[in-house]
C-alpha cells in the first residue's frame, strides 16, 4: 500500500505530508481547487513527465516522495533485486526531483537510478486511471490490446510479433532474389557475350596509359630509324663514301705521272684518304645507332590494335578503358550467380516457408488463448454491470479472425461491444451506451482490467462522471469493494461515492493577495459530514443536506481490508 506522500514546491503546493491509509481514499473539493493535483504529483514520483511549468513559482526546483509498502509476493521485490537496489524494512521510496533549468533527478530507497526505471518499478506499483481515459475504451484500435492485457499474453502477442518479422525479413529477401533472378535469366545471353568478349580480350587495370606510352615510344622510335636510314645512306658507297673513294683513286691515278718523291698531290690524297677513312667509321656508327634504335613495325602495330580493341570494348560498354576489368567482374559474378543461384534460391524459398509456418502456428495459438481470454473478460465484466445497475446488460467480446490477413498482432481484430436491454443487438460501447451507462461500462471494464493486476495502489480519477443517485451509490460501492484487494485513491464529485471511502480528502484552493495555493485536509468525522453536505446542497449547506450526509457514512460499511505485511 502507499502509506505516506510528500510534495515540495509543485504547482500550488508549498509543502505537503499525507499519510495514507488502507482502503478507499476519496479525494474532494470544489472545482478548480486541485484536487488533481495530488494525483500528477504521484505520477511523477512514479516516472512520469515533468514540465517547468510545474514547479512552484518562486522556486527552484520541486520534489515529490511516494513510500509504498507491498505485500511479500508483490512482483516489485524481483524488479529492486533486478537492479541491484535495497528494500531494508520492507518499503520502497520513490523520490523524484526537477530542477527549473531543467535537471530531473530519481532515486529509489535513496539510491539514484534513471527516470526510466523509476518508471518501470512505479508502474508495478500504481495504476492511475485518469478522467478521460475511458476514451480509450471507445477506440476499438485499443481493444486488441485490453484484452491481451487481461488475459496476460504479453509473452504470447511478443512472439507473434518476432515470428512476423522473421517471416517478412524471409520474404523480402526471397523476393528480392526473384526479382534478381529474373532480370538475371533476361540478360543470360548478354552476360554470357559479355564474359566471353572480355575475357578474350583480358583487360587489366591501368593498361590504356601503358598501351599509350608504349605507342608512343614505337611511334618515336620509327622517326629516329628513317632519319638514321638517310643518314647512312647518305654516307654509304652511293653517298659521300663514294665519291670519296672515287676521288681517292683519280688522284692516286694522277700521281703516278709525277716523279718519285713529289708531295704535290700527296698531302690532296692523305686528306681525301683520311677522310674516306672518317666516313666510313660514321657509316658504321650510324648503323650501329640503327640497329639499337630501330622499331619493330609488328610490335607498333600489335600495341596500336590491343589498344583501339580496349578503347572499342570501352565505347561499346559506355565505360573507361580502366573499368572493363569490373565490367567482366560483374557480368562474371552475375553469370556464376544465376548458374548456381538454383540452390540458393530453394533455400530462401525453405527458409520463407518454416518462418511463414512458425507465425502461422504462433497466430493461431495466440487466437485460441485471445478466445479463452475473451471468455473470461465477458465474465469479469458481467460481475462488474450487476453491481452497477446494469444487471440486465451485456458486454461481449467480438474477434473476427481472418488468417488471409495476417499481422504483426496475430490474425485477430478485437472490439468490444455492448448491448443495454435484453434482446437489443450488440453495438459499439460509444454507439449504444448513454452518458451515464458509458461511464458505468468504462468503470466495470476498468476494474475487470485492474482485477488482474498487482498493483499496490489504483487511482481513479473523476470516474463516476454523468452517474448520480443509486448508480453514483453502486459506483461507490463497486470502488470500496475493489479497495478490499487494492488501496484505492478516487477523485470525486459524487457524495454518494465519498461516503463510501474509508478515508476522505478535501482539497482547498486559498488565495492570499497574488499567491495562490492549494491545501489538503484528512477529514474526521464532523469534517466529513460537512464536506459531503456541501457536495450535496451546493454552495449553502442546509440542515437536511447534513442530515443526508449523516445517513449516507452511516450506511458505509466500517470494514477495512486487514493490512498484509512483508514477510
Amino acid at each position: 500500500m502507499l502509506t505516506a506522500l510528500h510534495i515540495q514546491n509543485f504547482i500550488l503546493i508549498d509543502q505537503l505530508a499525507l499519510e495514507v491509509g488502507r482502503g478507499m481514499t476519496a479525494l474532494t473539493g470544489e472545482t478548480g481547487a486541485g484536487k488533481s493535483i495530488l494525483l500528477d504529483a504521484l505520477g511523477l514520483a512514479i516516472g512520469g513527465r515533468m514540465e517547468r511549468g510545474q514547479i512552484r513559482e518562486g522556486a527552484e526546483q520541486g520534489a515529490v516522495s511516494a513510500t509504498f509498502e507491498p505485500g511479500a509476493d508483490h512482483p516489485v521485490w524481483k524488479a529492486l533485486a533486478e537492479n541491484g537496489l535495497e528494500a531494508p524494512e520492507g518499503q520502497v521510496i520513490l523520490r523524484r526531483v526537477q530542477s527549473r533549468d531543467g535537471r530531473s533527478r530519481a532515486f529509489v530507497n535513496d539510491q539514484p537510478v534513471s527516470v526510466g526505471l523509476l518508471k518501470e518499478i512505479g508502474e508495478t506499483l500504481v495504476e492511475i486511471h485518469g478522467q478521460h481515459d475511458g476514451r480509450g475504451f471507445l477506440s476499438a484500435s485499443t481493444h486488441r490490446e485490453l484484452l491481451d492485457e487481461f488475459g496476460g499474453l504479453a509473452a504470447s502477442r511478443a512472439e507473434v510479433a518476432s515470428a512476423w518479422r522473421a517471416w517478412r525479413d524471409a520474404a523480402e529477401a526471397l523476393a528480392e532474389k526473384k526479382a534478381g533472378r529474373a532480370k538475371a535469366l533476361a540478360e543470360a545471353d548478354y552476360l554470357r557475350h559479355v564474359v566471353d568478349e572480355l575475357s578474350k580480350l583480358d583487360p587489366k587495370a591501368d593498361e590504356e596509359s601503358s598501351l599509350a606510352a608504349r605507342r608512343a615510344e614505337l611511334q618515336a622510335a620509327e622517326r629516329v630509324t628513317e632519319d638514321l636510314a638517310a643518314a647512312a645512306a647518305l654516307l654509304s658507297d652511293d653517298g659521300i663514301e663514294g665519291k670519296l673513294s672515287v676521288a681517292a683513286r683519280r688522284l692516286a691515278k694522277a700521281a703516278a705521272h709525277f716523279p718519285v718523291g713529289d708531295n704535290l698531290l700527296s698531302k690532296a690524297l692523305d686528306r681525301i684518304e683520311n677522310a674516306l677513312a672518317e666516313a666510313m667509321e660514321a657509316r658504321a656508327a650510324v648503323e650501329e645507332a640503327a640497329e639499337k634504335l630501330g622499331a619493330d613495325p609488328l610490335a607498333l602495330e600489335t600495341t596500336e590494335e590491343r589498344l583501339f580493341a580496349l578503347r572499342a570494348a570501352a565505347r561499346k560498354h559506355g565505360c573507361s578503358v580502366d573499368a572493363l576489368a569490373e565490367v567482366l567482374s560483374r557480368a562474371s559474378a552475375a553469370l556464376a550467380d544465376l548458374n548456381a543461384g538454383e540452390a540458393g534460391f530453394s533455400a530462401l524459398e525453405d527458409e520463407a516457408a518454416r518462418a511463414e509456418a512458425a507465425y502461422r502456428h504462433s497466430a493461431k495459438a495466440l487466437s485460441v488463448a485471445r478466445r479463452n481470454a475473451a471468455a473470461g473478460l465477458d465474465a469479469a465484466v458481467a460481475k462488474e454491470l450487476a453491481p452497477l445497475k446494469l444487471a440486465r446488460a451485456a458486454f461481449l467480446t467480438d474477434i473476427r479472425t481472418d488468417e488471409h490477413r495476417p499481422m504483426a498482432e496475430g490474425f485477430d481484430a478485437v472490439e468490444f461491444l455492448v448491448k443495454t436491454n435484453p434482446g437489443a443487438p450488440a453495438g459499439p460501447l460509444k454507439s449504444i451506451a448513454s452518458g451515464g451507462e458509458l461511464s458505468r461500462f468504462v468503470l466495470a471494464m476498468k476494474a475487470a482490467l485492474a482485477a488482474r493486476e498487482s498493483r499496490t495502489v489504483i487511482i481513479f480519477d473523476e470516474v463516476d462522471s454523468g452517474v448520480g443517485g443509486a448508480v453514483a451509490d453502486a459506483v461507490g460501492a463497486r470502488l470500496a469493494r475493489r479497495a478490499r484487494a487494492a488501496q484505492v485513491l478516487v477523485v470525486t464529485h459524487s457524495p454518494q461515492v465519498a461516503a463510501r471511502a474509508a478515508h476522505h480528502w478535501r482539497i482547498e484552493k486559498s488565495q492570499r493577495r497574488t499567491r495562490t495555493r492549494t491545501h489538503v485536509e484528512p477529514l474526521k468525522a464532523a469534517g466529513r459530514v460537512a464536506e459531503i453536505a456541501r457536495m450535496l446542497s451546493g454552495a449553502e449547506v442546509t440542515s437536511q443536506a447534513r442530515d443526508a450526509a449523516v445517513m449516507l457514512l452511516a450506511a458505509r460499511p466500517s470494514s477495512e481490508p486487514k493490512r498484509r505485511k512483508r514477510a
